[in-house]
């Protein structure tokens, strides 16, 4: 908001006589309580000779494109001669009699503009008769120069202490909870506050800004209104002035403070309403009387509706704007903006003046539907004292028959209670613990008062009902952030937190970071899986109508309508990414992906009321409601996996690729994995596995469906790896192993076992029968022939024998060799193979 220095002052004032400020003190003042300023300026200097002089007589010039004038100007002894100035000026809003400033030769104007005596238009020009515009005060250019009241000065007078030109402008950062602040009323409350100041209400006395308010007793009401609830208004008023001057202006001193505040003086009647919203923080509204027919109806807009506002823009309205109408139609948008129908002219002789308090909701809505940003608007929408609608309606009365004459009606109409403001309990001491300085109650009480609360102390309980005008307080913490402001924030003191020792990461965090480098490092590239899936990927897949992956969280507001659920599994955001890069030209792809899936209680939450924090009891309820999820771990790949080129030939990704991703994810969780034969959808029945620990199963790999593939339009024998990381046991390899220095020896063994016999199952018992010098065991060859006889295989294995204390010998290896191969035997009728 802008605001002149002296306006603030000269409110301050009246309580504090002796009271005086710097510009920098004031920016200070503002920031110690909250308020950060955008900067301030003074009003650009005028150098030279500035005075105050009368017009004697005025000669209308002719034969010119324009209306010129030469004015004889009395400026007393200020010319050095006691004569009348010669000027020649092209203004029209002036007559003879009238006081006017007056810029002599040797002056120079803000903009490095320098006045001196030169012959224009036929005529001799010794100075300029000064606009505001001129003087710096508006960078708004107007048409007309400033007329003074006789009891400004004499002419010659010097008139820059008399007209203001000596102030400084403030731009205040007002934060959207404070619009209270949007007006000289609230600043100087905040102010007062800064510099421990008297604070008098404008709002709350019988004479308001030195105005003392003359209205008739009220008699009854003005005019039938009829206020419609689905408004949500709270408060409408209205006040009537009748027989005013039409061509009457603002004084100076109403036109000076609307302009540094950035406002355009218009008339008088609309002069009046901007000025009660500058000082009082209350928007109004001038309709003229005579374009008023029959009562007024206040509702919500048809859907479709036409109205033109005053920027003279036609604008459709929608079902929720709230508009103003008589029996001719819509005479104003609420809270945003009048129209042209009942717009103050310059034949407007009675006025009716509306105040009221609108919905905040509403007018925020309405101002961005209609991208129409008003200085009503801004102030409805961050809420306006409901308190104050009888004395700005009064008040504006009264201003507004001192400017332009005529009479105030007895009549008043006025809709709607003052809403009751929440009464919030909070201990005396509640401030002191949160910002570990001690405040005693009779400070935090102080305080309170201060920005207009009502306290009542019970002990170390305060209750506390906020003013009107502070709709942002509504519980304990608005209050503690009142007192620690007020008291001074430079006062709390800074202390740097005490790090906690620990160990880093937890060993979620640890396995997490582990696995995601594990796979990156065997050449998988992370994706970051999205939530949401479509609607109907179980349905392409073919799922059971009872499978547990059918358990989806639905989302009331998706961003997409068709994908509108949580994912129990990550393959289809990993399998629409693996789509997209396949669309764009790469062929050979694997990515992995680490997030989280939601699987639905099946429960429905509670809805608790928001007004106080839900007992334990509705707390461990909505606990209980939330979605379970898990971490998942998924891998993806399709194409070749090592590439054709002078080294060899191409390797194509298959399921065993998939299922060893498998395996690294379970080295790095240090776990023991299992592989199974399976069937389940999405993966190819008969090219499935099981990935099982500790017996359970825990995810599943090998390569996708074919219709699955075909339904979406990837390319054949694309494998896929999932795996429920939340599965896992949690287990840290506390001490690390100890390494064997000793060599080691490598023995293999072949064993003949029946086609239906898995492999892995015989990887196992050799070994178990292998023992303790066993090291590792892995399979590196399959053989079928007619040799070996119809439904039999030859498993071959590498085995990687060491001992940890001595170097072992061959006859130790062949002996736990020849023990894997007894034990295989018994299991499987197994036949090792020489």
């Amino acid at each position: 908001m802008h605001i002149a220095q002296n306006w603030v002052t000269g409110l301050l004032r009246h309580a504090n006589p002796d009271w005086a400020v710097s510009a920098q003190e004031l920016d200070t003042g503002y920031v110690r309580v909250g308020f950060e300023t955008e900067g301030f300026e003074t009003i650009p200097e005028t150098t030279g000779p500035l005075v105050l002089g009368r017009v004697e007589s005025i000669e209308e010039l002719s034969g010119f494109k324009k209306p010129i004038r030469h004015c004889h100007v009395n400026v007393g002894d200020a010319n050095g001669t006691g004569e009348l100035q010669s000027i020649v000026c092209g203004a029209r809003n002036f007559a003879e009699g009238d006081l006017v400033v007056v810029c002599l030769p040797g002056a120079v104007l803000p903009g490095d503009f320098a006045i001196a005596a030169r012959e224009t238009y036929g005529r001799m020009s010794a100075g300029m008769i000064c606009s505001a515009a001129e003087l710096g005060l508006t960078d708004k250019q107007t048409s007309g120069i400033i007329t003074l009241a006789e009891d400004y000065g004499q002419p010659g007078d010097d008139a820059r202490t008399l007209i203001g030109l000596e102030d400084t402008v403030f731009d205040v950062n007002v934060t959207p909870d404070r619009g209270y602040a949007l007006s000289a009323r609230g600043l100087t409350r905040e102010v007062a506050s800064a510099f421990n100041l008297n604070y008098t209400d404008p709002a709350q006395e019988t004479a308001v800004a030195g105005l003392e308010l003359k209205v008739p007793a009220v008699s009854g009401p003005l005019l039938e209104v009829d206020l419609r609830d689905a408004t949500k208004a709270i408060r409408f008023g209205l006040r009537k002035v009748t027989g005013i001057d039409p061509l009457a202006e603002s004084p100076y001193w109403l036109q000076r403070e609307l302009m540094l505040s950035g406002q355009r003086p218009v008339n008088a009647a609309t002069d009046v309403t901007n000025y009660v919203m500058l000082l009082l923080g209350q928007p109004m509204h001038a309709f003229d009387a005579a374009k008023i027919s029959g009562g007024l109806t206040v509702r919500n807009a048809v859907a479709g509706e036409k109205f033109e506002s005053l920027d003279h823009v036609k604008r459709e309205l929608n079902a929720e704007d709230v508009v103003i109408c008589d029996e001719q139609g819509i005479q104003s948008m609420a809270g945003v903006m009048g129209g042209v129908t009942s717009e103050i002219s310059g034949e407007t002789t009675d006025v009716y003046f509306e105040a009221a308090t609108w919905d905040p909701i509403t007018v925020a809505r309405t101002s961005r539907r209609h991208r129409l940003s008003s200085e009503s608007s801004r102030r409805f929408e961050r809420g306006v004292d409901p308190a104050i609608v009888e004395v700005s309606l009064d008040f504006a009365a009264t201003l507004l028959v001192e400017i332009a004459g005529g009479t105030i009606e007895a009549g008043r109409t006025l809709i709607g209670e003052i809403p009751a403001m929440p009464t919030i309990t909070m201990a005396a001491s509640h401030p002191s613990k949160l910002a570990g300085v001690e405040y005693s109650t009779e400070t935090v009480v102080a305080r309170l008062e201060e920005v207009g609360c009502t306290v009542v102390v019970s002990g170390e309980t305060l209750k506390v009902t906020p003013p009107t005008w502070r709709n942002d307080m509504s519980m304990s913490a608005d209050l503690v952030e009142e007192v620690l402001r007020l008291e001074g924030l430079e006062a709390i003191p800074t202390i740097l937190p005490t790090p906690v020792g620990g160990r880093g990461l937890n060993p979620a965090q640890k396995r997490r970071r582990a696995l995601g480098h594990a796979l990156a490092y065997n050449g998988y590239a992370e994706i970051l899986p999205t939530p949401f899936i479509a609607d109907d990927t179980f349905d392409v897949w073919g799922l059971a109508a009872d499978d547990e992956r059918r358990k989806v969280v639905k989302v009331q507001n998706p961003l997409e309508s068709d994908h509108s659920i949580l994912g129990t599994t990550l393959l289809p955001s990993m399998l629409d990414s693996l789509g997209r890069n396949v669309a764009r030209g790469l062929k050979d792809v694997t990515l992995f992906g680490l997030q989280q899936v939601s699987f639905d209680r099946g429960a429905t939450s509670p809805m608790p009321s928001v007004a106080q924090r839900p007992d334990d009891a509705t707390v461990t309820e909505l606990l209980a409601t939330l979605p379970v999820q898990p971490l998942y771990v998924a891998t993806v790949g399709t194409g070749d996996l090592e590439l054709a080129g002078p080294g060899g030939q191409s390797r194509a990704y298959t399921f065993a690729d998939a299922i060893e991703s498998a395996r690294i994810v379970a080295r790095a969780a240090d776990v023991e994995l299992e592989v199974a034969n399976a069937e389940h959808l999405p993966w190819h029945p008969g090219r499935c596995a099981a990935l099982l620990v500790d017996g359970q199963v825990v995810g599943h790999a090998g390569e996708l469906h074919p219709q699955v593939l075909e339904a979406l339009e990837l390319p054949a024998r694309t494998c896929a790896m999932e795996l429920n990381i939340s599965a896992l046991p949690m287990q840290e390899s506390l001490p690390a192993p100890v390494l064997s220095a000793f060599p080691a020896l490598h023995q293999d063994i072949a064993l003949v076992v029946e086609e239906s016999v898995p492999a892995e199952t015989v990887r196992k018992i050799v070994a178990e029968g292998a023992g303790e010098l066993l090291e590792s065991v892995e399979l590196f060859d399959v053989y079928r022939s007619e040799q070996l006889g119809e439904g039999k295989k030859s498993l071959a294995f590498s085995l990687l024998f060491r001992a940890t204390d001595r170097t072992l010998t061959d006859e130790e290896a062949s002996q736990a060799r020849l023990k894997a191969a007894e034990l295989a035997k018994e299991a499987f009728a197994a036949e090792m193979r020489a």
